[in-house]
């Protein structure tokens, strides 16, 4: 029987079980670049929890959500359709917010109980990654802990950022984009879906993380509440050199009848400005992650302007009077 294309691992008795673990991790992250996880300690009711908090974040007018716009040189706030795949030439059908643990937040005055509930999905986040990154980073041949201190989540530095993403629904979205055909920015992603609101779908053969070449075959990963999907970055596929594939992934619209709204969350798992990457064999120069995240968030988001997002607005019969960021 042909192994599944995104395995799905358990981290139950992680520390008893952490070779395993490591073989069937490294396995799905040097062809597939994708895996499922369960057993990870966060329970459906917090992913719900956490859910309903972006769900009442992305509902509040225009204008309050535009107080905290999006900022293409920290890569944090609210955007609104501002996000061009190079992949399409076209703009996804979605609007997020970015958020640092130390940036700007909603107010628990717009949403109750942001901050609190937020801040515990992160640590419960930060914890999961440092199991899955302690694997990789002894696969590799570095220190357990070489990951953990490349990612410097409690440093000034830290870039590691969480987004909560909104697909808004569509009657007529047949076989278009919410999301073209792209590939992460940071290291490693931790995603959150929930079930019914399918529209993932990957695409491995990525064989350099200097070539952004997509090939033919998509393949539908549905959504379930509960399992984490993780894949690998582009930072982190030229941090192994090569070894770890980030491979193209896109949200495709339904084929028939309407597209319903999507919810999803993701934990970006990104190394920090000043950590210097360059993998073991030492096969790309050196470059700082601070220099790479730029790099990437000005290709993402530095072509559309302030005043693209504002036609955007208005052409979907909504205002924003706050000052939406050039960037956004």
């Amino acid at each position: 029987m042909a192994k599944p294309l995104v395995p799905t691992i358990s981290l139950k008795d992680f520390e008893n079980r952490r070779d395993i673990i490591t073989k069937e991790i490294i396995d799905a992250c040097e062809y597939a670049g994708f895996l499922t996880l369960v057993d990870h300690g966060i329970t459906v009711d917090e992913i719900n929890a956490q859910f309903a908090i972006s769900k009442a974040f992305f509902d509040l007018p225009f204008d309050v959500k535009a107080r905290i716009p999006h900022d293409v040189k920290t890569n944090n706030g609210w955007e609104y359709k501002s996000q061009l795949r190079p992949s399409t030439n076209m703009v996804d059908q979605k609007e997020s917010f970015w958020m640092m643990k130390r940036s700007e937040w909603p107010s628990d005055n717009d949403v109750p109980n942001f901050r609190e509930t937020t801040s515990k999905f992160i640590s419960k986040c930060e914890g999961i990654s440092d199991k899955v990154l302690s694997c990789l980073s002894i696969a590799l041949g570095f220190e357990e802990d070489y990951f953990r201190k490349g990612m410097g989540i409690d440093e000034e530095d830290s870039l590691t950022q969480l987004r909560l993403i909104h697909y808004m629904a569509s009657e007529n979205a047949a076989g278009t984009w919410r999301a073209g055909p792209h590939t992460d920015i940071g290291c490693l992603t931790l995603l959150f879906q929930r079930d019914g609101e399918d529209g993932l779908e990957i695409c491995p053969g990525r064989e350099s993380s200097h070539s952004y070449g997509i090939g033919d075959t998509f393949t539908p990963l549905p959504a379930q509440t509960g399992p984490i999907v993780v894949n690998i970055g582009d930072m982190l596929m030229a941090w192994s050199d090569d070894r770890l594939k980030a491979n193209f992934h896109r949200v495709r619209a339904k084929d028939v009848g309407k597209s319903p709204d999507r919810y999803s969350i993701a934990y970006f798992n990104t190394g920090r400005k000043g950590a210097i990457m360059q993998g073991p064999g030492k096969k790309n120069p050196p470059i700082t992650c601070g220099q790479w995240f730029n790099e990437a968030t000005e290709r993402q988001f530095g072509a559309m302007s302030k005043r693209r997002q504002e036609v955007a607005l208005k052409e979907d019969g909504k205002t924003a009077t706050a000052t939406v960021s050039a960037a956004a």
